[in-house]
């Protein structure tokens, strides 16, 4: 725009400042008279003479002409030149070139010493600049995804650079876990390096808690065991690094350096979840901050899509169709917002109590259905806890099926449920934003709380005693001898079963449907046409898998590789069901409020994941069979043990700072730091619209002097 502002402008007007010179006389302040009559001058008067103003409706006072706005305008002072390339600065390309000019010639002044360091300042920006390009073309399905964002819009583009960004997360939670637990404990198993095993003290446990015997395959094998085994995480997989029982290293030695693997482990789990926790943050605040750049002004949204939205270095014919396309996605998104912001505004009094009377109705519907799958997960986890047990030969099916029967209730409720939600939202006539995330909430309720009902049906088993000698392990030891193994079973299942359903449902649900819309003239068919890529269940999808992987993480710590490959395939056949079997959506979503909300609903998923892990670490009594907490009676316990290792005064200070004189104190800075930052804000967001406000003045500041620099040329 600037440009366009430059070609309208006269001689010896400037852009962006409230000042008049002459054309005769370039440096002369315009009369205090006519800069009076300005519309910002004349907003900034009535501000100031209304009653109860005070020296915030001065703000848009007009300064004189030596004043420090027209120097703000022109350019930085001498000293700030160097500061930023004039390229950054909001000037017109004159105005540039004449700064770019100053530059140079303030440089032939300088020392030696702070020329070299000018000049290797450049270059090193430079080298970033280029570094930051080259790095962009090894991004991870760019094309791909830029391809999806052209054909279907940013909605749905949305979900699958969600979908990269948990495939990156996973793959950094492995690197973690492999590095620091599982690398260190086969390189001790074979002997490399001097290690020692985890010992249960004699004293304190009962011989009988100590019995573990891993259900590995033995004897005659068939093919269908292998398969099983596969599908369950039992036999030949029990007994590998990929669950708990394997970890059995206590202390490895690096020659005179010591490796506490105990501590290790419980300190890689706490840093994958900080660093999911982190990263979830950081994703949700600069989504949030798009999503506050698109709301404030919806004016605002259209100038820029219109008149600076094209990318004008694109020079490939598929890339600039695949940006016009965005564009146009872009442009419908706004105005099916707009078109439902006019519905809304002009019901009567009427379509209000019918809409408000239908989403009661549905709101209860929806409750019932919550319901129901609740107590079915409750139902059948109980049943089969009771009923697993009584295995035998002659009914090896019927105890398969019920030892599955959870994770097979599971993932009916996890289909299910969806798509009633799906349907039941299009009758209560929200915005695509709002009815993806009234469906996500809804939805979400559903697959995490099946998570939560599973779990705890298990922990009421494994905490089950009824017998001295269950007391004694403090954990149901004749069913579970290795219960954390027996958890990280049971997250693999459904993580298996979670791929499982999502590539049988594009094979045998997806493509069928294609081929029965394409080829058959059938009526009813062609009514129910081709399906639109739902992409609130789609991404409860992925979230109730990454859920999982952060509860399973710490039962089985190579659940993350798991999970990495799960999704990089989930990714392409998302991308196959899209492209040959979905069509657009009739109803565009905005990508900037889609990203936020995918990221908070991802960020609830987390924070239900602190409360199983939390559980696990610090109230149930670890297995004495297995693993390497089995020296301990809760995981937990090898912090304070490895404490007591430490110096005397490093022991106190760590005490210290776990006690109550150092939590409330640090609680109060806290909180004054967090009023801190709320003051802050409220501050920088006054600030921002009185800046906009003032941009506003400005433009009316300016077409009030082209009018008059058309009267006087009319009119001599």
């Amino acid at each position: 725009m600037s440009g366009l502002g430059a070609a309208t402008e006269p001689p010896g007007w400037r852009q962006g400042s409230c000042e008049v010179f002459p054309p005769e006389e370039p440096g002369a302040a315009a009369p205090v008279g006519f800069l009076q009559q300005l519309p910002s001058y004349q907003t900034a008067l009535r501000r100031r003479n209304a009653p109860g103003a005070g020296t915030q409706g001065r703000w848009a006072a007009p300064q004189g002409s030596g004043g420090r706005r027209g120097a703000e305008a022109w350019g930085p002072e001498p000293g700030e030149r160097e500061a930023r390339p004039a390229r950054e600065y909001p000037l017109s390309i004159s105005e540039k070139r004449i700064l770019r000019d100053l530059q140079q010639a303030d440089t032939k002044y300088l020392s030696g010493w702070k020329q070299w360091k000018r000049a290797s300042n450049k270059s090193l920006k430079k080298v970033l600049n280029e570094v930051k390009e080259l790095s962009s073309y090894l991004e991870l399905w760019r094309h791909d995804i830029h391809s999806i964002e052209g054909k279907f819009g940013t909605g749905i583009q949305s979900y699958f650079s969600f979908l990269r960004f948990l495939v990156l997360l996973n793959f950094i939670m492995f690197i973690l876990m492999f590095s620091f637990v599982t690398f260190p404990s086969i390189i001790s198993k074979y002997g490399i390096f001097n290690s020692t095993f985890a010992k249960i003290p004699p004293q304190n446990t009962e011989p009988h808690c100590t019995v573990y015997t891993p259900s590995g395959n033995k004897g005659l094998i068939y093919f269908y065991t292998y398969l099983k085994d596969l599908l369950s995480g039992t036999g030949f997989l029990e007994v590998t690094s990929l669950f708990y029982g394997y970890y059995t290293i206590h202390t490895a030695w690096f020659g005179i350096l010591s490796y506490n693997l105990p501590l290790a482990y419980l300190l890689a789990t706490f840093a994958y979840l900080a660093l999911s926790f982190i990263w979830i943050i950081k994703r949700s605040v600069e989504g949030f901050k798009q999503n506050l750049m698109h709301d404030e002004d919806q004016f605002q949204s259209y100038c820029n899509k219109v008149f600076a939205g094209w990318d004008f270095c694109i020079t490939d014919p598929n890339a600039a169709r695949l940006k016009h396309r965005s564009l146009q996605y872009e442009l419908q998104t706004d105005l099916e917002e707009e078109r439902l912001k006019r519905k809304i505004a002009d019901r009567t009094v009427k379509e209000k109590l019918r809409i408000y009377s239908l989403r009661i109705f549905i709101n209860i519907i929806v409750i019932a259905v919550l319901s129901g799958c609740f107590y079915s997960i409750y139902t059948a986890t109980v049943f089969s806890q009771e009923n697993s047990s009584d295995i035998s030969n002659v009914n090896f099916q019927a105890n398969l099926l019920v030892q599955y029967l959870p994770s097979i209730v599971i993932t009916l409720a996890n289909f299910i449920a969806p798509q009633i939600f799906s349907f039941l939202i299009r009758f209560e006539d929200y915005s695509p934003a709002f009815e993806i995330r009234l469906t996500l909430m809804r939805c979400v309720f559903v697959r995490l709380a099946n998570i939560g009902v599973l779990l705890f049906s298990l922990w009421s088993q494994i905490s089950y005693c009824s017998t001295d000698e269950c007391k004694a392990c403090g954990y149901n030891y004749k069913l579970y001898p290795c219960w954390e193994t027996e958890v990280g079973q049971e997250m693999y299942k459904l993580t298996i079963f979670d791929f499982m359903i999502i590539l049988a449902v594009t094979l045998f649900v997806d493509f069928p449907r294609k081929l029965l819309v394409t080829h058959c003239s059938c009526k009813l068919v062609q009514w129910y046409g081709l399906q639109e890529f739902r992409i609130s269940d789609n991404v409860l999808e992925i979230i109730y898998g990454q859920t999982i992987c952060w509860i399973g993480t710490f039962f089985s710590p190579l659940l993350p590789a798991i999970a990495t490959i799960k999704y990089f395939i989930i990714f392409y056949i998302k991308k196959i069901s899209l492209i040959h079997t979905c069509k657009p959506a009739a109803r565009p979503v905005r990508a900037s409020s889609s990203n936020f909300f995918f990221l908070l609903v991802l960020l609830i998923g987390l924070v239900l994941a602190f409360v199983p892990l939390g559980i696990s670490i610090a109230h149930i009594p670890s297995s004495k069979a297995c693993g390497p907490f089995k020296s301990f009676n809760t995981s937990w316990e090898v912090v304070p043990d490895t404490i007591l290792g430490f110096p005397t005064g490093l022991q106190q200070v760590l005490h210290g700072i776990a006690s109550e004189a150092f939590a409330v104190p640090f609680f109060v800075v806290i909180c004054l730091i967090m009023f801190y930052f709320m003051a802050l804000a409220g501050a920088h967001k006054q600030v921002v619209e009185q800046l906009r406000e003032q941009l506003v003045l400005e433009s009316r500041d300016k077409l009030f002097l082209i009018r008059k620099i058309t009267e006087a040329q009319g009119h001599p």
